[in-house]
């Protein structure tokens, strides 16, 4: 049995473990007993959380144990006596079978993997037998209890609402429970790397040049040289993208909050707002095939003879158009909050429109715009498709525009999609380059937060 149809059965179980519940709590009112304490739905709840949760924490955990307890059977069958002892070979075959095995496909292809399916197929049934007959004993177990607790004066509102509250508390910690298993993972694997690579070669190096065919003990710390990675990231994302993104957001943001008829409005805004939602591969074939090849024709016809079709002022110039709704939202939102007291007191003093809105409405809602260029430079430095398809691999220290560069983005998808081996600095200097990328874009989002508590006390 699938684990899709485990968790219809648990959800079957529920059902009649609520329906279950509320009838016992009617029948305590009918029989004409005290008072009940709760509400019948509350009890209905409960019996259907004692049947529910326990089962979905068995359904969980099977999903995990059952392949292993198959493949443990299937090992200890003769047939696999044959088996090649490591390799992908190996999981080639077994992988092979199973698919078989469990009708995921029609036939096998590799003969030596024929004597197998049979175990399989018998490990499968078997561990789906006693998985369904777990989940059956599980669900009654739990529904039982529930049911047998309930009485006239039981407080099942209090334990309900005590439980949803528990859910909460473990649903708001999963964040933070995910953040610092990335920051652990990365932060183990930076250390591995920097126990080959020395770390001031490489936050100070500028030649980037790793080869992941060098045997590890002939490795070069200088050629691991981050400089250039970190230059790119900062000159597209943080330089050229905000020359685009800030004018144009910060523009489009006045002009929608303080020219634009109501009627356009409602228009124009949302159709800014879609420039967020569009994929970043559609953003960088747009970059690859019509800004870049654009770019390439004018710096030609200027005399500039070694314009490349890779170019970071492409790579740049879209991402800051795809990043224009982070700065053009905060900016409106931060403008409209401004009190209209401050601006009906420009205007009292004789103060023209474009006065007010120069030094009244901008400097009072300067945190706040502060703050949407800080999460806007964040969501570009983290940027790649656009990177991949416009600004080139080439890792440059240059302040040319039209020269191809690359960021510490594209460097980790190039070092994490090849065939090299995980314990290779050439492997492992993705980790830390994305870890120095992690604390990066942290801090900037710690500032961005910081800017908007500020902003929220001072207006709210």
């Amino acid at each position: 049995m699938s684990l899709s149809l485990l968790f219809l059965l648990a959800l079957g179980f529920g059902l009649a473990g609520w329906l279950a519940g509320r009838a016992r709590a009617w029948s305590f009112q009918t029989e004409g007993s005290a008072r009940l304490r709760a509400r019948p739905q509350y009890h209905a709840w409960y019996v259907a959380a004692w049947i529910v949760l326990p089962l979905a924490a068995f359904i969980a955990v099977w999903g995990w144990a059952q392949p292993q307890l198959v493949m443990q059977a299937v090992l200890a069958d003769p047939a696999a006596s044959q088996l090649p002892a490591f390799g992908f070979q190996r999981e080639a075959i077994l992988s092979e079978a199973r698919a078989v095995a469990s009708g995921a496909a029609p036939a096998v292809f590799n003969p030596a993997a024929q004597p197998l399916v049979e175990p399989f197929r018998a490990a499968l049934g078997r561990y789906e037998w006693i998985g369904f007959v777990a989940a059956i004993l599980i669900a009654f177990a739990g529904g039982a209890h529930a049911f047998l607790r309930l009485k006239p004066d039981f407080a099942a509102r209090t334990k309900v609402e005590t439980l949803v509250m528990r859910i909460l508390l473990l649903a708001s910690l999963v964040a933070i429970l995910t953040t610092f298993g990335i920051l652990a993972s990365l932060l183990f694997e930076t250390i591995r790397f920097f126990g080959m690579v020395s770390p001031l070669g490489f936050l100070t190096g500028f030649q980037w040049g790793p080869d992941p065919m060098v045997a590890p003990d002939a490795i070069r710390s200088d050629r691991y040289g981050a400089v250039p990675l970190f230059w790119g990231t900062i000159y597209i994302g943080a330089i050229i993208a905000m020359i685009v993104a800030i004018p144009l957001g910060l523009m489009s943001a006045i002009y929608l909050t303080q020219y634009a008829p109501p009627r356009w409005r409602t228009w124009i805004k949302p159709a800014l707002e879609v420039l967020a939602g569009v994929p970043t591969v559609v953003y960088g074939y747009f970059a690859a095939l019509t800004v870049a090849p654009a770019i390439r024709d004018l710096a030609v016809s200027a005399g500039i003879s070694n314009a490349s079709s890779e170019s970071a002022l492409a790579a740049g110039l879209v991402m800051g158009i795809m990043i224009i709704p982070f700065v053009s939202s905060m900016a409106d939102d931060s403008i409209a909050a401004v009190p209209s007291a401050m601006r009906d007191g420009s205007y009292a003093l004789g103060a023209t429109r474009s006065e007010t809105i120069r030094r009244v409405l901008i400097p009072a809602a300067l945190p706040g715009i502060v703050a949407g260029i800080m999460l806007a430079v964040s969501r570009a430095i983290g940027e790649t498709m656009i990177v991949v398809m416009a600004a080139g691999a080439a890792a440059n220290l240059t302040a040319n525009p039209l020269e191809a560069m690359t960021t510490v983005t594209f460097q980790i998808v190039a070092l994490l999609t090849g065939e090299g081996s995980f314990d290779h600095p050439a492997t492992l200097a993705a980790f830390a380059l994305g870890f120095v990328l992690f604390l990066v874009t942290l801090a900037l989002n710690f500032i961005a937060l910081r800017v908007v508590k500020r902003f929220r006390e001072a207006y709210e």
